[in-house]
């Protein structure tokens, strides 16, 4: 019993390995999968892995193309230690989703090239699994999720090549489609019912604070126009009613107090589950999409008066989240646009308010000594400041001069040209110059509204900075000093401001209207997969399951639920398979009266084992009748496999079986 058992795990072995030659079209296969596998990591990967990848899979296309074995493992061994030492340099360790993937990214075209057996096939398809799932922690979007998907059918066409070498390129694709259609069944189920877990696929410690862009919370001299080149959505609002005018779309961010002659820094604020500031006017409603920033603000609409569990309020009137933004999220929100706040300002803000660094800007300093002399009010010294801003000829640009220690002094007086972060820390020091407190305000303003879904897009070239000063009996009132020389910034946008014959943003210029058409529409969709797919999360799973009739907190019971369903899906399955199988019923009797002839032999067929590998084992251990058993391996993998069954076939084939003669 014992040595039946060895010679069958021999036989087994020998299996294993033959075939050693990785053939033309398995080949093609597997190349193909794992080319559009690596495809989508190439904007995250490191340029250098990125080449030696391509170049891995170029290398093996060629041994593919010419017939040639693989290289010498004595080659591959030092080319694996490089990869790896690389890898290690590189990220400057070896935990994390970074490294990780880019090390799985090298071994697949590595493992590519090492292709010798059978077994070396199916680790190089699940290599290929393994990096179509590992794209998900970057990027979840449909584009990437189709990708995945055709990779993933190119994977199992390479797998079902391997069982019926002789197949046809289609009937491989029809077999992958089919096992793809197969799973989507239980895929759905498990997506709508298993519990959903709030937060990003990946939460690795050396993987939570990688750099994002977009806003901070300190402000410099071109600190803003440098987001002016990005077309990147910060988020997307659809709102209940009437889109509020541009004019009033001032999304707020990070509020900034701290002057050191240069740079602008955020203050510390008070945190509440309720606003700051009373109900006014009227509510505007709408739902806001965020993508990841990695920060607690919501950019939400001046001024936000939305609660819930995971909503916070400051003192300075933001919207935060509980927690760092790290995946995508999705709030109902309201605000008030025109409401009156901060009339109760304590005395602490509005001393913080006005106070300047000594030495700095003198000019400016002085300016708003004159503007505050004889002024009866703060009103009428900022009605002497707006008009002066008004007179004093300055530029809006995307490209102001580089500043030196005086930033304010020399924008006001000497160059004359800046963006919005000039205009708002310039307006901000004169107010404060002339002793009326004042602060900046980071954040959106604007946003381009998409015709074929109706959100309202904002982008990060609609980043903005503009003022606010406190007004005794009025509160914090917004001035947006922007305003005063390019009001089309606010009115139309940053294209429609910028000066005649200034390079404009690439995604901006008028020649490009046809695929800034198509960006929208590609954009709709994928905010409709964001929405619909990506969007599905824990609050609404519990919405569907209430529906359901399901109380979302009995796990036990949901647990039950889905058992059930699986089970029923597999039934379901299982009988259409069964009902597909009983016209091939004869063919597999043919097939198994093969298996009982060899078993004397001791060459019964493994369970495990398709037709090309059985043919190929009884090859080797009973060389007479290799031609012919190869021949009927051919034959029933034609049969099983293939599109039609047809019946004289399968008789003719089980003659060629029951002629088979052992010697």
């Amino acid at each position: 019993m014992i040595a039946g058992w060895l010679k069958q795990r021999a036989a087994a072995r020998r299996s294993a390995s033959s075939g050693s030659a990785l053939d033309r079209r398995q080949g093609t296969w597997l190349l193909g999968a794992a080319a559009l596998t690596m495809a989508p990591h190439a904007s995250w990967l490191p340029l250098w892995i990125t080449g030696l990848c391509a170049m891995l899979l170029a290398w093996r296309g060629l041994l593919l193309w010419h017939g040639r074995q693989a290289p010498s493992q004595w080659l591959l061994l030092p080319l694996t230690v490089a990869a790896a030492v690389g890898v290690r340099a590189e990220f400057g360790h070896f935990f994390g989703k970074d490294p990780g993937v880019a090390l799985l990214a090298l071994l697949l075209g590595l493992k590519l090239l090492e292709i010798r057996a059978a077994r070396d096939i199916r680790s190089t398809a699940m290599l290929c699994f393994f990096l179509q799932l590992a794209i998900f922690f970057e990027d979840q979007g449909f584009p990437v999720a189709a990708l995945a998907l055709c990779a993933s059918v190119l994977t199992l066409a390479a797998l079902v090549a391997q069982t019926d070498p002789n197949g046809r390129g289609g009937e491989h694709l029809r077999m992958a489609a089919t096992l793809i259609a197969q799973g989507l069944p239980f895929m759905l189920l498990l997506f709508l019912l298993f519990p959903r877990i709030e937060g990003p696929l990946w939460g690795m410690p050396a993987d939570a604070f990688n750099a994002r862009t977009g806003l901070s919370e300190s402000m410099s001299p071109g600190s803003i126009s440098a987001l002016s080149q990005s077309a990147e959505i910060v988020f997307r609002a659809r709102f209940a009613d009437e889109i509020p005018a541009r004019r009033q779309r001032y999304w707020r961010g990070p509020v900034l107090t701290r002057f050191d002659g240069r740079s602008w820094q955020a203050e510390h604020a008070q945190e509440a589950t309720m606003p700051f500031h009373p109900a006014d006017g009227k509510r505007v409603d709408y739902s806001l999409t965020l993508e990841p920033h990695g920060k607690r603000w919501l950019l939400a609409l001046d001024f936000p008066a939305a609660t819930g569990p995971a909503l916070r309020h400051t003192s300075d009137f933001r919207l935060l989240a509980t927690r760092p933004l790290q995946s995508r999220v999705q709030h109902e929100l309201n605000a008030y646009p025109r409401a009156v706040v901060g009339l109760a300002e304590t005395e602490a803000v509005l001393a913080t308010a006005r106070q300047l660094p000594p030495g700095f800007n003198p000019r400016t300093q002085a300016l708003g000594a004159r503007l505050a002399n004889d002024a009866e009010s703060h009103e009428q010294i900022l009605q002497r400041a707006i008009s002066h801003l008004q007179d004093a000829s300055l530029l809006y640009t995307l490209q102001p001069p580089l500043l030196g220690r005086d930033s304010v002094d020399e924008f006001l007086f000497d160059s004359r040209r800046g963006f919005c972060e000039h205009f708002a820390s310039a307006f901000t020091v004169l107010m404060r110059a002339a002793g009326v407190p004042a602060r900046v305000v980071t954040g959106y303003q604007g946003g381009e509204i998409n015709p074929m879904d109706g959100h309202l897009v904002v982008r990060q070239f609609d980043a903005h900075a503009w003022s606010e000063v406190w007004l005794a009996g009025r509160g914090w009132v917004r001035v947006d000093p922007t305003y005063l020389a390019a009001p089309r910034r606010i009115d139309d946008g940053l294209a429609a401001a910028l000066p005649a014959g200034e390079a404009l943003p690439f995604s901006l210029r008028a020649q490009y209207d046809w695929l800034r058409n198509m960006r929208l529409r590609w954009e709709a969709l994928s905010n409709a997969w964001n929405q619909r797919v990506l969007g599905y999360n824990p609050e609404r799973q519990r919405e569907l399951l209430s529906r359901l009739g399901f109380d979302p907190d009995d796990a036990w019971r949901l647990a039950g639920v889905l058992a059930a369903a699986t089970c029923m899906l597999f039934l379901c399955l299982l009988l259409w398979t069964n009902r597909a199988r009983r016209g091939s019923e004869p063919l597999d009797q043919a097939w198994q009266a093969l298996s009982t002839k060899l078993a004397s032999r001791g060459l019964a067929r493994h369970p495990w084992e398709g037709p090309h590998d059985y043919a190929q084992r009884v090859a080797s251990a009973i060389p007479e009748l290799a031609a012919a058993v190869q021949a009927i391996g051919v034959d029933y993998a034609s049969l099983r496999y293939g599109p039609h069954s047809d019946s004289t076939r399968v008789a003719a084939l089980r003659k060629k079986i029951d002629a088979l003669r052992l010697p």
